[in-house]
Formats: structure tokens, sequence, C-alpha cells
């Protein structure tokens, strides 16, 4: 197996009771615990700057809500530099992205026709689509407001990957319009300063930050890609 295959594979899908989903599952466990008293259902996934493993953490987040047999969709929000869909499409570039939520958003397709039943049940996907010329205000606009509603009343659980909240204004626009955001950061990878800027930048557009995902905590004595992102048993604000 190729190291980009290795690197797109969902943990949670290929050994759900590994070490490594079980810690999903926790985190699971834990915004389920943060969120119970909203009747909450969306949850946007960020970082502060790119590979702190957002993504990774996003997948498989929405694949053990799947394993409660939820009824969830995962999201890729990340209309500069997405993804996503290399876990569900392995084969297919980021230039064959096809009908997902840009072209949602600019009203060239229906929300229906963007969305996928995955290989795994319960789980549907809603990929980027083509790269537009001005993600932030697709994100901001109503459309998207009308997209979220509408998922609202078809899934149970949403989950959204979006940009790293210090490289462009997207993340803190899809903030504004989830029930809850977790920051995933990256043991020495991102800086204190980095990190304080990412939160109070949540703060300034009211999001509620439901914690953080501390990934490669002990990433010298991982043995596997698995291993060095696994997600500590850190969450709080």
């Amino acid at each position: 197996m190729s190291r980009q295959n290795h690197k797109y594979k969902m943990i949670t899908d290929i050994n759900p009771r590994s070490p490594v989903s079980e810690a999903y599952k926790m985190l699971r466990t834990h915004i389920q615990y943060s969120m119970k008293q909203q009747h909450a259902k969306s949850i946007l996934v960020t970082s502060s700057i790119a590979g702190e493993g957002k993504t990774l953490t996003a997948v498989n987040l929405a694949g053990v809500y799947a394993l409660e047999e939820k009824k969830v969709i995962v999201l890729d929000a990340d209309l500069r530099k997405p993804t996503m869909h290399h876990y569900f499409y392995p084969s297919r570039s980021s230039s064959q992205n096809g009908i997902g939520l840009s072209e949602v958003l600019m009203d060239q397709f229906d929300l229906a026709e963007g969305i996928s039943q995955t290989h795994i049940p319960n789980l549907h996907f809603l990929q980027a689509g083509q790269i537009p010329h001005h993600p932030s205000e697709l994100l901001s606009s109503s459309k998207m407001d009308q997209v979220l509603s509408r998922l609202y009343q078809m899934y149970d659980v949403i989950i959204i990957d979006s940009p790293p909240l210090l490289a462009v204004a997207d993340a803190q626009i899809a903030a504004t319009k989830v029930d809850g955001v977790v920051l995933v950061v990256q043991a020495g990878k991102v800086k204190k300063s980095q990190l304080s800027k990412a939160k109070s930048t949540l703060e300034l557009v009211k999001a509620n930050l439901l914690g953080a995902v501390l990934n490669q905590k002990n990433k010298k004595e991982a043995e596997s890609y698995y291993d060095r992102h696994q997600p500590q048993s850190v969450f709080s604000k």
C-alpha cells in the first residue's frame, strides 16, 4: 500500500475496535456530553493552521457517529484545498471533484444531486466540488443557510470540515452557522500564539467552541500513522 493511500484510510472503518477508534469514540462521547443540553447536531472541525489533522478527525468522527446507527453526513466545506474526497473516492483527484457544495451554493445543482452514500452504513458525504473564485462569500451566503437547514431535516448529525482558522476567513464564517466547533491541535506543530489567536477568532464571532482535540501528543513513541494521529483525551475549552 502506498503512503498516500495509507494516509487517506479511515481507521474507524478499517478497524473499529482499535485503540485509535476507541479514542474517536471517546471524542464522540465528550462532544455529546458538551452538546446534550442544546439539542444540537452540527459540528465544525477546524484547526489553527494546515496539517494538524482536522480532516482526518472529521471523517473518523463521522465514522463513529455512524456506528451508533445515526444518520450522518460529513460535509467538505474546505472550498480551497479539499481533501476529504480522497477518503471515499481514493482514485479521484481534486480536479475531478465532481458535483459538490460549491455547485449547490451557486445553484448549479440541487443539494440531493451532490450527496452520495458512502460504503459505510448510515454515512453520507457531500464533497467540496470544484474550487470557486469566492469561497468566503459562498459560505456566508443565505444559500449556505438554506443548505444547512435542509441537512438538519435530513440527518441526525452533520460533521463539517473547513480550512484552518488563521489561513482564510472561511472557518470563521462557517463557525457562526453551526451548533459547535471542535479545534484540532497538533502537538509540537502549532505555536501557543497561533492557538491563542485561533481561539480569539472564534470568540470574536461568538462561536460555540466545544473544546480541543490534541493530536500527536506522544508522536516519538508512535508506531504507525494512526498512532501518531490518535486523538488524546483533551477536550476542554
